[in-house]
């Protein structure tokens, strides 16, 4: 993918680093969160076989690594209808809860009900659905994630069309006076991470980036090292 020239000026915004576990070994769940402690968040995406096609895991894998580490536990919840999961699991450790616009026919309400739960509210919305989708929740939310691939398995490549997307929302957010986040999930690599720092995301999601052959650390510094 070709992504525009990288600019010499400091990035506008402070950007954190969100390495998804999905990637990760899971017979090893304790040494690969300790591997990512630099990160801001461990992203956990957890996926029903419905919404998407493919079954992750859920809430017991959350709440081992709840007690295995102390990252900000970052889930994405690709699931249908999922108001019926959300208290569960902000029990089994989530700080933060994202749900997708497609997945819900309540999004407001759901969103209403992961901020009484005390967590951060996030929501999200495939590729092709259009961004108008969660304008009218934009004013409620801490989090909007752009998903830069079709969701459902790791290792995709990302789609070049979420940079826009991704200037859009920060436009949006920008007009509300909103602090919001900005999210991007997919095919994120030290190839494409400062454009899309530059284009206004503040938060990175990557898998298969950060959990290479080499192990967490270096996949995450060089993750680091591509913002600079």
């Amino acid at each position: 993918m070709s992504v525009p020239a990288l600019s010499s000026a400091s990035l506008p915004r402070t950007v954190k680093l969100a390495p998804s576990i999905l990637a990760c070994d899971f017979s090893r769940l304790g040494e690969e969160l300790s591997a990512i402690s630099g990160a801001d968040y461990a992203h956990v995406d957890v996926m029903d076989g419905a919404f998407v096609p493919n079954i992750s895991f859920g809430l017991p894998i959350l709440a081992a690594a709840r007690r295995a580490s102390s990252l900000f536990m970052d889930v994405h919840l690709m699931i249908e209808r999922p108001e019926r999961y959300l208290r569960d699991f902000a029990e089994a450790g989530a700080d933060g809860i994202t749900v997708h616009v497609e997945a819900t026919q309540h999004l407001h309400r759901a969103v209403q009900s992961i901020r009484e739960l005390g967590k951060r509210a996030g929501v999200t919305l495939n590729p092709g659905t259009s961004l108008e989708a969660v304008r009218p929740v934009l004013a409620d939310v801490d989090l909007v994630l752009v998903m830069s691939v079709n969701p459902g398995f790791g290792g995709q490549k990302f789609l070049p069309a979420s940079l826009e997307r991704v200037r859009t929302l920060r436009r949006w957010l920008d007009e509300l006076g909103s602090g919001a986040e900005i999210e991007v999930d997919g095919g994120v690599t030290p190839a494409n991470a400062r454009a899309l720092a530059e284009a206004g995301a503040t938060v990175l999601v990557a898998g298969s980036a950060v959990y290479g052959p080499d192990g967490g650390a270096a996949g995450l510094e060089r993750l680091r090292a591509a913002l600079i």
